[in-house]
């Protein structure tokens, strides 16, 4: 599609692809011409869940919910989480580390971000499994499907849950997220209703999808090219960048939606006023126009300008969170599962999902001690 249509109109949904990395760029960052507003042309529930939170609104209102949010995601607040991510790390790992052989994904890959963000926003301990089927089926819907009655009944079970705990702490605060975010103010005004559920929806499927996905695409890559593990145990230095290239390689994120604001050009073609335009993030990262040996990954490629986390004003608030959960975890699995590898004849399946990117399940084996 870059080569023959990098701009392409599906005239079945109606919505415009971009498959460029500059025309990516462009769409993410240019909120003046492509806006990220969704709640107002989307009837679905999942549409009006989001329909007020960071990732669907535009300045000067998306400014001033980010800067709610800020505080609990800058690099210092983030690397104060590093000991009880290490920790929670550790206690997983004494679960299974002794085996030999297990799924990573039930067993790391998905627990640890569910507990870490489920931490930080106070949810009890006994709800994160319903968190995590929640965030499965949101990241499962797509705005060209029709919204089935199990999505429904997910979205209005979400809501319920987050009205309630919304309700909690407005009589009993805690020192967490959404006792945070209902105590903050803009200009004098408290967030209402729908900003705190969108504020809710968005830090559960962030918080946990995409750091699972990073995680495990990472285990994937590591294994599919003959070495790398064994790089990595010996020069562990190499970690970040081999994050990073695995966040371009295998992007947990793959594309994100905006809407036309007026009718403008992207390449040599026309996009109506209005019309929904689809920013392909995963194939931006493998354009061979701005990366060499796009299709190949490599854990020596250093710096490279990935759009992973999104571009412009909508970067990823959790890229910091993400970064330092996935540097904790591939660095306790490096340590503690030697000779790691996928399980001989190991199925994999990718997760239904036109957003995000990643498996099933990761079967795996090393040797036990």
């Amino acid at each position: 599609m870059r080569e023959a249509a990098p701009v392409f109109h599906d005239e079945q949904s109606g919505s415009w692809h971009v498959f460029r990395y500059d025309d990516v760029q462009r769409v993410l960052s240019e909120h003046a011409s492509f806006s990220s507003r969704m709640g107002g042309d989307d009837p679905s529930e999942t549409g009006q869940l989001f329909a007020s939170s960071l990732i669907t609104t535009d300045p000067p209102r998306h400014r001033q919910l980010r800067s709610l949010v800020t505080q609990a995601f800058t690099p210092k607040a983030v690397d104060a989480l590093a000991p009880r991510i290490s920790e929670l790390t550790q206690e997983l790992l004494d679960g299974f580390a002794s085996r030999g052989g297990a799924d990573l994904i039930e067993e790391l890959a998905y627990p640890l971000p569910v507990i870490v963000i489920s931490e930080l926003m106070g949810i009890p301990s006994g709800d994160r499994d319903r968190f995590k089927q929640w965030s499965d089926v949101i990241v499962s819907q797509t705005r060209t499907s029709a919204t089935t009655e199990d999505h429904q009944a997910t979205n209005r079970e979400m809501t319920g849950y987050f009205l309630d705990l919304i309700e909690q702490r407005r009589s009993r605060p805690g020192d967490d997220l959404i006792s945070n975010l209902l105590a903050a103010e803009i200009d004098g005004q408290k967030l209402n209703v729908a900003e705190l559920l969108g504020f809710c929806a968005l830090l559960l499927v962030a918080g946990n999808e995409t750091t699972t996905n990073l995680i495990g695409n990472a285990v994937l890559c590591f294994t599919e090219v003959p070495g790398s593990m064994e790089r990595l145990v010996t020069e562990p230095s190499l970690l970040p960048q081999a994050v990073e290239e695995v966040l371009r390689f295998r992007s947990p994120v793959q594309s994100m939606y905006r809407v036309a604001v007026a009718e403008t050009t992207l390449g040599d073609v026309q996009i109506p006023a209005g019309a929904p335009v689809v920013a392909w993030i995963g194939s931006a990262n493998r354009d061979e126009l701005q990366f060499q040996r796009a299709a190949e990954f490599d854990i020596d490629r250093g710096q490279s300008r990935h759009l992973a986390f999104g571009h412009g004003i909508h970067f990823c608030l959790g890229a910091p969170l993400a970064r330092l959960e996935a540097k904790i975890a591939l660095e306790a699995l490096l340590s503690r599962l030697p000779g790691l590898t996928l399980a001989p004849g190991a199925h994999l399946e990718r997760m239904d999902s036109t957003i995000v990117y990643g498996l099933k399940t990761l079967p795996t084996g090393w040797q036990a001690t």
